[in-house]
């Protein structure tokens, strides 16, 4: 495979593309608010590295200590996505993004790498299949069955933070914590909006705007979460007819 990557930084991420949607120089809102959270969090060792083409291949991850997720873990990487989608499937590109992650990790002196699965594979979540492959195991897990995968490489383990267990708060409207770490948020944002004003159905977003936040998160969290009459939902972003079903419950 002869294939260029490039890592982001403070220097081109203005004239890269985020890979997730790609646009002409057009601006899109969901990929100006992701470059705008990126910005933040690439001088504290966050990765966003790219296949030099307009395409959608890329991996993302970050010291967990600094990952805006409810996991904690002495010493590990976060793996908050790898994906590769249309066209470049098949080609190699993801297991090239893989062994460069874990070659990273090694580099870095890091005890390992972990991502969030789940018992059965979510749509908004990497292939966990996939990381099965390079030794990933499942290391914590939740009620709501959810699953902590995790590749250590000197037996140390990471855990889900003990409020990403509790999956209830005392909220009972529809209820949607997000960040822009992805840039198709702002989209569901808006559409959301429009649907529950329309239907005169009382909505709470609650932005997740810190580290601090991150990490005392009442559930489980890659970038955003969904919860209706108190009871946590799923992290997949949803549609208005996901939202329908969750209503007629």
């Amino acid at each position: 495979m002869d294939a260029r990557f490039i890592n982001l930084t403070p220097e081109n991420l203005a004239d890269e593309q985020v890979s997730c949607i790609i646009r002409s120089k057009k601006p899109h809102p969901g990929i100006e608010a992701k470059k705008h959270w990126l910005a933040e969090r690439l001088v504290e060792g966050h990765v966003f590295r790219k296949l030099d083409a307009k395409a959608t291949v890329f991996i993302e991850y970050a010291p967990l200590e600094t990952a805006w997720v409810p996991i904690v873990g002495d010493n590990y990487i976060y793996l908050y996505c790898l994906w590769v989608y249309g066209a470049p499937k098949g080609q190699g590109y993801g297991r090239a993004l893989m062994e460069y992650c874990l070659a990273d990790a090694r580099a870095k002196g890091k005890s390992g790498v972990c991502m969030l699965g789940a018992k059965k594979q979510k749509s908004w979540l990497s292939d966990q299949s996939f990381a099965k492959k390079y030794g990933f195991e499942v290391v914590d897990t939740t009620n709501n069955g959810y699953e902590l995968l995790a590749l250590s490489f000197d037996g140390g383990m990471p855990r889900f933070a003990p409020g990403a267990k509790e999956e209830r708060i005392e909220r009972q409207e529809l209820t949607i914590y997000y960040d822009f770490q992805c840039p198709y948020v702002p989209g569901h944002i808006e559409s959301l909006k429009r649907y529950c004003e329309d239907k005169g159905v009382p909505l709470s977003l609650v932005q997740v705007d810190s580290l601090q936040k991150a990490k005392e998160l009442p559930c489980v969290f890659n970038n955003w979460a969904v919860f209706y009459q108190g009871n946590f939902e799923t992290v997949n972003l949803v549609d208005t007819a996901y939202v329908e079903r969750i209503l007629k419950k």
